[in-house]
């Protein structure tokens, strides 16, 4: 129980943070990207000791190829992250309507610039090399767990930075979910791709992983 609590509370401040500061404070895409990244950071110092800090079922689902998690956890923190980010969303709505804005835009991902094809695999690589550098940084081989959780937030500003105007930088299926529930349109006809997409990143990371890091070994 504390392990889903720690990965709900972990994905609860990522999404409630991350999408607060795209409807609430309006920030541009250097802000937006911090306001994730730094979040997960935190998140990962805070909740990370108790369950690991995961926060994203793609990151779960890359643990568990590697044997980092098994099956009933990796259910669990899954169930635990759409819950926190269905949570955060619902909180950011009530926000929203609070202020008298619409809540048609609650930081939801979409991509009404490109393709279907081309946002599918700007969302599968971006989330395969967020996932290697996870899998590297969480290493008991090639790891620092000092420096982890610095890491893995910068890599995902980063990586915010370069999607955001093309798919609005989910990498994370429950970062989406949450926000289209509430706003609904394309963005809850468009969630296919943001539960498929990244799933498909991690998954290559996690074998990935095991040929450059031998990571299956921890």
């Amino acid at each position: 129980m504390k392990k889903f609590c720690a990965e709900f509370m972990g994905t609860f401040m990522l999404i409630f943070i991350g999408t607060s500061s795209v409807v609430i404070a309006k920030g541009d895409v250097l802000t937006i990207a911090l306001a994730f990244g730094l979040s997960i950071t935190v998140s990962a110092y805070a909740f990370g000791g108790i369950s690991g800090g995961h926060f994203n079922p793609a990151v779960t689902t890359a643990m568990w190829i590697n044997k980092r998690v098994n099956a009933v956890e990796a259910i669990t923190y899954i169930v635990a992250q759409f819950l926190g980010a269905t949570v955060a969303a619902g909180i950011v709505k009530a926000c929203v309507a609070s202020l008298g804005l619409s809540t048609a835009s609650l930081g939801q991902t979409d991509f009404p610039k490109i393709g279907a094809g081309m946002a599918f695999f700007v969302e599968a690589l971006a989330t395969f090399l967020f996932l290697m550098i996870i899998l590297s940084v969480t290493s008991k081989k090639f790891g620092d767990s000092r420096f982890a959780g610095i890491a893995i937030g910068v890599a995902l500003a980063l990586l915010i930075i370069f999607a955001l105007n093309l798919t609005g930088a989910s990498l994370n299926p429950a970062r989406s979910f949450g926000p289209a529930i509430f706003a609904g349109g394309s963005a809850l006809s468009h969630l296919w791709l943001y539960i498929l997409a990244p799933e498909v990143g991690a998954v290559l990371a996690a074998f990935g992983a095991k040929y450059l890091l031998g990571s299956e070994e921890d």
